[in-house]
């Protein structure tokens, strides 16, 4: 069954189960379900004419996978993923960094991608996922990374201290577990390390707030928020519809999940 089918099928399925009065959240539900089709299907159209090199960004040139263990695919072979954060890697990585802690590592775009962008660096990636973290390994072979990824399972909050004294970027994006994973209170390490964390208080209630809360003492925090992307976009998505070209750097947000960039105080 195609991609196509199979949603169509979905839909059918979905719209035979609403009440006789739907309401604005059962089409808003239908609405990300199509646009998450969509996005399949401009990801497949990438792959079809430019195969899995990263088009642009930080990462370009990455050979990336053809199949994201979570989330939108597109936004990343396009390298407009989370660019907001551009800037802020790229200055820490001008900063003489000797190791990365990539805490929800899924398949490996900051793994791979910042072992790529800093080759005196190596970066531990975890994942609670096993599927995640076979694809990880595997993208690092695929771009001559194994040596400095070193994939592991869970992490645990007092695992920093294994890192203590090393120049280090910590990176978290665990789907509201970051609450669990950043206790600066079992990891004093933390204090003294760069971190960069997603926040999902659509899962967890009051996640930012304790985050900043948290390292507050120990950190000057700025918070990053999604903001519109401007790109260079391959000439067969510009003679797309702008429908077309929204959805293929829509990153599959239900919800604004800012991110905190915390930098060690002086």
């Amino acid at each position: 069954m195609s991609l196509t089918t199979a949603a169509a099928a979905y839909v059918r399925r979905t719209i035979g189960a609403w009440p006789s009065q739907p309401g604005p959240p059962h089409l808003s539900n239908l609405l990300h379900l199509l646009g998450r089709w969509r996005s399949q299907m401009l990801s497949n159209t990438y792959l079809s004419r430019q195969g899995t090199r990263i088009h642009q960004g930080i990462f370009a040139g990455m050979d990336y996978v053809d199949q994201a263990t979570e989330g939108a695919l597109i936004a990343r072979l396009l390298g407009t993923y989370e660019s907001e954060l551009h800037p802020h890697l790229a200055r820490m990585a001008a900063g003489g960094l000797d190791c990365v802690v990539d805490v929800g590592c899924a398949e490996g775009y900051y793994a791979v991608g910042l072992a790529r962008l800093m080759p005196q660096v190596t970066v531990h990636a975890y994942d609670i996922s096993e599927a995640a973290r076979l694809a990880c390994t595997a993208l690092a072979a695929k771009n001559g990374v194994s040596d400095r990824v070193i994939v592991g399972g869970e992490f645990q909050p007092d695992g920093f201290e294994a890192f203590a004294g090393r120049r280090v970027l910590v990176m978290v994006d665990a789907e509201g577990a970051e609450v669990d994973i950043l206790q600066p209170a079992l990891s004093p390490a933390l204090a003294h390390m760069q971190v960069i964390v997603e926040t999902h208080d659509l899962f967890r209630p009051g996640v930012l707030a304790t985050m900043m809360e948290r390292f507050g003492p120990t950190h000057d925090i700025v918070r990053i928020d999604q903001q519109p992307k401007l790109f260079d976009a391959p000439g067969w998505l510009r003679e797309l519809s702008h429908m077309d070209q929204l959805l293929a750097v829509w990153e599959w947000r239900a919800q604004p999940t800012p991110w905190l960039v915390m930098t060690p105080k002086a």
